[in-house]
């Protein structure tokens, strides 16, 4: 198998991390080599968090170079053009149709570039969702981050059950279900 790269790109605290581990985990129990990699720039303070999930039959490094992710997960629309040009030219992009407005944003000093998916559409194969809209509908705003994983999930070769068990086993106790009923939203059924 040749090793697939998967990029998450968010703002700190969208649950970028959570979404690495399940990744990593539904990878590892199906038996490949795994390497993750965290790069938190201001997390704290809403900038940019992002994670890569590399796995195959070996992995030397967790580091996806440009152009080289076949899928990136984006939970912000900024975010999603901010690092579209990981993707590979067959590659798919999610993205949460969500807007975060940036510091430089908030304080006038940028705008908030508009017809991000639309421009990402004529160069990449965009899938959208508005998973914040979704996961609000259902019960907890924080599942968003597990919609927009199961809809990322149907461009992977991974059993929906398997994707559910590693969920139960990664996610707090108390949020078990609802992070299943969000996943099985997200993938569409």
């Amino acid at each position: 198998m040749t090793t697939k790269s998967i990029m998450i790109a968010g703002v700190g605290g969208q649950g970028t991390l959570l979404t690495s581990r399940i990744l990593g985990g539904i990878t590892q129990e199906a038996g490949y080599d795994v390497k993750l990699s965290e790069v938190h720039g201001m997390a704290q303070r809403g900038g940019s968090v992002v994670t890569f999930v590399r796995y195959g039959e070996r992995v030397a490094e967790p580091i996806v170079e440009e152009g080289q992710a076949d899928i990136l997960i984006a939970f912000e629309r900024l975010e999603a053009l901010r690092y579209a040009h990981f993707l590979k030219k067959d590659g798919a992009l999610i993205i949460n149709d969500w807007r975060i407005d940036p510091i430089t944003v908030v304080t006038g000093m940028a705008e908030y570039p508009d017809n991000i998916i639309e421009n990402l559409e004529k160069k990449y194969k965009v899938y959208t969702i508005n998973a914040m809209e979704e996961a609000i509908r259902i019960g907890n705003a924080k599942a968003f981050n597990v919609i927009v994983l199961g809809m990322a999930a149907r461009h992977m070769d991974f059993a929906k059950e398997d994707w559910l068990r590693i969920i139960e086993k990664t996610v707090p106790p108390k949020t078990i279900e609802i992070n299943k009923k969000a996943f099985l939203l997200g993938y569409g059924d």
